[in-house]
C-alpha cells in the first residue's frame, strides 16, 4: 500500500472525465436504478402511480442514497479499493429497504426492487472499470520541511512546486505542506490563498498516515498522541453490537465448529481447542480460545514457542487450511460473548510476547486501550508477524486504528477480512 519507489506514477494514467465526478455518479445511479425500473412498468402494462410502484420508487431512491453515503464514508480510508465496497454497500442498502417492507407489510413491486439492485451494482462496476480504475491522485508539494518522505510513496503522482503560484498546482487534486516548517512569507500566503480558493491543503504527517494506514509516534509529548484516545460512545456501542452479532451467529457457527473439531480429531492426536493466556483490554489477562492447528513438537525457547514462523513444522495438515481461512479463530466467538474481545480490533498477543514487546517498543501498552479483535487493521494490511521490527510496524497500524476508531473503519476492515480469508494473505 505504501511501496517505496523512486519512480513517479506516469501522468498518462490520469484520465479524468465527467464519469469520475461524484455528482454524475449519484445522479446516474438515480436514473439507472430508480427511474428506469419505475418507467419499465409502463412497458409491461403496469401503472406508474399505483401504491406498489410508488413505494418501490421511494425504496430504490433511499437505497441509492444510503449506498452512496456508505461508500463516501468508507472510501476516505487508505488502501481501499472501490471494488471492495460496491457490492457490500449496495447489498446492505437494498437489503435494509427489503427488510422494512417485510416488516411493515406495505405493498411493493418485487421486480422493481430486484431490478433496482442489479442495475445499481452494474452501474457502479461499469463506472469503476471504465473510468476510475486507472486514476492516480496528483498532489502538489510545498518544498520545505519534512516532505521528502512523502515522495517515496509511489501510490501518488507528486508534483514538487518551484514557486508559490496557484497556477502551478492547477492540475493537482490537493496540496501538501509541512506546517511546522519555517515557511517563507510568500509560501504561507500561497497556502492561505489555496485555502481561500477552496483547494484541499494537507499537513504532511496526516497525509502520510492516510496513504500508509500507519501512525508513527516518536515521543509521548507529540500533539497527535492525544487524538489517539478512541471515541468512548462508539466504544460501548461497538461492544453491544459485537455481543448481539455473536449471539445471532452462534447457532450457525456451532455446526461448522463441530465439523472442524471432528476433522482435527481425525487428523492428529491432542485436544481440539488450544487455550492461551493473552493480554486484552486495559492490559487484563484473558484466555483466548482457538482450534488447535499444531502438533506437539518440543521447542526449548518459551518465547519462540509462542510464535508461529514461516513454514512452521508444528502446523498440521488441517491446521494449515484452517489458518489460511482464519477458521482457527472461530472459537473466539465465546471470548466475544464473555465481553473480552471484539470482532474487529488489534490482535491479542500471547502474554510472554506482550511483555517482550512492551520492553522493546515505546507505547506498546497503549494498544490495549481498545478491546482486542479477531481481525484487525494490521492483519488486513500486514498479516501475521512476530519479530520486534515487524511488530513495530504492526504497532503503527494498531495506533492508526485507535486514532481513527469508527464504525466505517470497522466496516472497511470487515470487507478486507473477507478478501484476506479468500486469499490466505498473511497466514502462517
Amino acid at each position: 500500500m505504501d511501496s517505496i519507489s523512486p519512480k513517479l506514477v506516469p501522468s498518462k494514467e490520469r484520465r479524468r472525465s465527467i464519469l469520475n465526478r461524484k455528482r454524475f455518479q449519484f445522479v446516474g445511479a438515480l436514473v439507472v436504478a430508480v427511474l428506469l425500473p419505475w418507467w419499465v412498468r409502463t412497458v409491461v402494462g403496469g401503472k406508474l402511480f399505483e401504491p406498489a410502484a410508488t413505494n418501490a420508487l421511494v425504496a430504490n431512491t433511499v437505497a441509492v442514497v444510503m449506498a452512496f453515503w456508505m461508500r463516501l464514508s468508507v472510501e476516505t480510508y487508505p488502501g481501499i479499493r472501490r471494488t471492495y465496497v460496491i457490492l457490500p454497500s449496495a447489498s446492505t442498502a437494498h437489503g435494509i429497504v427489503v427488510v422494512w417492507f417485510l416488516l411493515s407489510r406495505f405493498p411493493y413491486d418485487r421486480i422493481a426492487l430486484a431490478a433496482g439492485f442489479v442495475l445499481h451494482v452494474l452501474w457502479l462496476y461499469l463506472l469503476y472499470f471504465y473510468a476510475e480504475r486507472q486514476i492516480v491522485a496528483r498532489i502538489a508539494v510545498v518544498p520545505f520541511g519534512a516532505v521528502d518522505r512523502l515522495l517515496r510513496i509511489s501510490a501518488v503522482q507528486w508534483v514538487r512546486l518551484k514557486r508559490p503560484k496557484l497556477y502551478d498546482a492547477r492540475a493537482s487534486d490537493a496540496i501538501v505542506a509541512d506546517f511546522s516548517a519555517d515557511l517563507p512569507d510568500e509560501w504561507e500566503a500561497f497556502l492561505a490563498d489555496a485555502a481561500l480558493a477552496g483547494r484541499i491543503v494537507y499537513q504532511h504527517k496526516q497525509l502520510a498516515e492516510s496513504l500508509t494506514g500507519r501512525v508513527e509516534l516518536e515521543q509521548l509529548s507529540e500533539n497527535s498522541f492525544g487524538s489517539l484516545v478512541p471515541a468512548r460512545g462508539y466504544f460501548h456501542l461497538k461492544a453491544l453490537i459485537d455481543f448481539v452479532v455473536a449471539l445471532v451467529l452462534l447457532p450457525l457457527a456451532l455446526p461448522v465448529m463441530l465439523m472442524i473439531a471432528i476433522a482435527i480429531r481425525l487428523d492428529s492426536s491432542g485436544p481440539v481447542l488450544f487455550r492461551q493466556q493473552r493480554v486484552g483490554f486495559a492490559g487484563r489477562k484473558i484466555t483466548v480460545y482457538k482450534f488447535r492447528t499444531m502438533g506437539d513438537i518440543e521447542v526449548s525457547d518459551e518465547r519462540r514457542a509462542a510464535m508461529t514462523l514461516d513454514d512452521d513444522d508444528r502446523v498440521t495438515r488441517i491446521g494449515r487450511r484452517l489458518r489460511k481461512l482464519r477458521l482457527d479463530e472461530l472459537p473466539q466467538i465465546f471470548n466475544i460473548l464473555r465481553w473480552e474481545m471484539s470482532w474487529i480490533g488489534p490482535r491479542p498477543e500471547a502474554e510472554i510476547l506482550s511483555r517482550w514487546y512492551a520492553n522493546e517498543l515505546p507505547f506498546y501498552r497503549y494498544r490495549h486501550v481498545v478491546k482486542p479483535g479477531i481481525s484487525g487493521w494490521a492483519q488486513v494490511n500486514q498479516g501475521h508477524v512476530a519479530e520486534v521490527d515487524e511488530v513495530h510496524r504492526k504497532l503503527q497500524y494498531d495506533f492508526y486504528y485507535i486514532k481513527y476508531f469508527s464504525p466505517w473503519l470497522d466496516l472497511l476492515i470487515l470487507l478486507r477480512t473477507i478478501k484476506t480469508m479468500l486469499t490466505g494473505f498473511g497466514s502462517r
